[in-house]
């Protein structure tokens, strides 16, 4: 389903709330899946407690095997961003919190390792800088 944005909607709160995945041939599937999801739950598009299609559901939507939408998924719980409630189904959770608290703890890694490894400061801010970019793709 290449270029054209699948959209999951459901209703909460008496507001339209939509999953909107588009697969293209940027970067692999299960990182286009899991970096949406992550985005809009991020942003609030997707509010915390926001069931989810389930994996197979996910996976015939867009074409994909089932084994790619579960490793995104299985990334997304394990960044925090969604969590299964076994049969219940997965959920948008509440992950602000839980991915600052993660990234903080990778700085907190990051800073003793440059220490170190002997590098100043600016050193050590250009090689995140060069990081950041690469991920972000800016």
């Amino acid at each position: 389903m290449q270029g054209v944005p699948l959209i999951f909607l459901r209703v909460r709160d008496n507001r339209p709330v939509s999953l909107k995945i588009r697969i293209d041939d940027s970067a692999p599937p299960y990182e286009q899946v899991r970096a949406q999801i992550s985005e809009q739950a991020r942003s609030g598009t997707l509010p915390v407690g926001y069931r989810l299609p389930t994996v197979r559901g996910l996976a015939e939507a867009l074409g994909l095997a089932v084994n790619t939408v579960a490793k995104a998924y299985r990334a997304l719980e394990g960044d925090g961003v969604i969590e299964t409630r076994g049969r219940n189904g997965t959920f948008v959770a509440a992950a602000g919190s839980a991915a600052e608290r993660e990234a903080s703890l990778a700085a907190q890694a990051y800073g003793e390792r440059v220490r170190r490894l002997g590098l100043t400061e600016d050193e050590a801010l250009a090689a995140v800088r060069d990081a950041l970019r690469a991920a972000y793709g800016g």
